[in-house]
């Protein structure tokens, strides 16, 4: 889709060479907490879709014009009276209509939740707090930069990302309800809204520091709207050896050797890429959790849970898994 002009939308308020990583063998535990309590001086927490900071950069998805929180409920709330309930579990439900894109299941979080809990994806939190300290930072965004999810799943990333950044303010986008229960709780800093990726985003023009894409949709004309001009876009992506070891033997979907080629093509035009990195590291995984694995990703939608269940008993315990991401640090054109 095109994206409007800033002009064109109402109520828009600017906001104040590729290389590898050697394999790491060791895995690091997460020391992501989600009850960091961090902040600068002025900001109260927790943060929630109804917190200054937060709604201020928010937009009405029905006109696009700005939101406010509702004096008489929990709610948000335009000039032209569309409102917006927050849910009690913390995230506003921002998605207008139905959405044609099936978000994951509970069942499908819950086990992202145990898996990036045992510290199994620290390597992705971990590079992304490092590029978001070393390629945004906070200069010339203004006071309390806005640090936004695109696909944020369980918000783990974002409040890693957040850790890094203690004077920002975050916000989970999902399509996915059960994810956003666990991301509005992610962090103090960090707010959650239920929204399409592929829709354009309830967010202001130019009004996000730093946008983080993590194995989600990518929507490049909303992306580059949204971002401000020094911004920078935070893209993870997996590497043909992700999980190569369990692709045959479990049957799983297979990483498309075109996906970098892709991503730049669904970008282009937008976007410069500026610097990109190969982490890697090497798990070893016991038999519940590759199931945890199998059951988080899009291979739960397309392998046969018996045939699933039997291969993996079939695994040496533990086994050895590669887990590679390229991440590509992306700047608005």
């Amino acid at each position: 889709m095109n994206a409007p002009h800033s002009s064109d939308r109402p109520g828009n308020a600017p906001q104040p060479d590729d290389t590898t990583r050697p394999d790491d063998t060791t895995q690091p535990n997460d020391t992501t907490k989600a009850d960091d309590t961090t902040q600068p001086d002025g900001l109260t927490t927790p943060v929630d879709a109804t917190h200054p900071l937060v709604v201020a950069r928010l937009r009405c998805p029905v006109c696009a014009g700005p939101l406010a929180a509702a004096t008489d409920t929990r709610a948000l709330r335009c000039p032209r009276r569309h409102s917006f309930d927050l849910a009690r579990q913390g995230y506003v439900n921002l998605l207008t209509g139905r959405s044609p894109h099936v978000g994951d299941t509970a069942e499908m979080v819950a086990a992202r939740a145990d898996f990036l809990a045992a510290g199994h994806y620290h390597l992705i939190s971990s590079a992304l707090a490092e590029a978001a300290a070393t390629h945004a930072g906070t200069a010339g965004f203004g006071a309390y930069p806005l640090v936004v999810d695109a696909g944020a799943g369980t918000g783990r990333h974002l409040a890693a990302v957040l850790a890094a950044l203690p004077d920002a303010v975050g916000l989970a986008l999902d399509v996915a309800k059960p994810a956003l229960r666990r991301a509005a709780r992610a962090h103090p800093r960090a707010a959650a809204a239920l929204a399409d990726t592929w829709r354009p985003l309830p967010l202001a023009d130019r009004s996000v520091a730093v946008l983080l894409n993590v194995f989600a949709p990518r929507n490049g004309d909303e992306f580059h709207r949204v971002l401000h001009p020094a911004g920078a876009l935070l893209v993870v992506t997996p590497t043909d050896a992700h999980l190569a070891e369990l692709v045959e033997v479990l049957g799983l979907l297979r990483v498309d050797p075109a996906k970098a080629d892709r991503v730049a093509d669904s970008l282009a035009g937008r976007f410069t890429p500026e610097h990109a990195t190969v982490h890697t590291a090497r798990l070893a995984l016991d038999r519940a959790e590759v199931t945890t694995l199998v059951g988080m990703g899009p291979s739960a939608w397309h392998t046969d849970p018996h045939r699933l269940a039997a291969a993996i008993d079939a695994l040496p315990a533990p086994v050895t898994v590669t887990a590679s991401v390229r991440l590509t640090v992306w700047r608005p054109r």
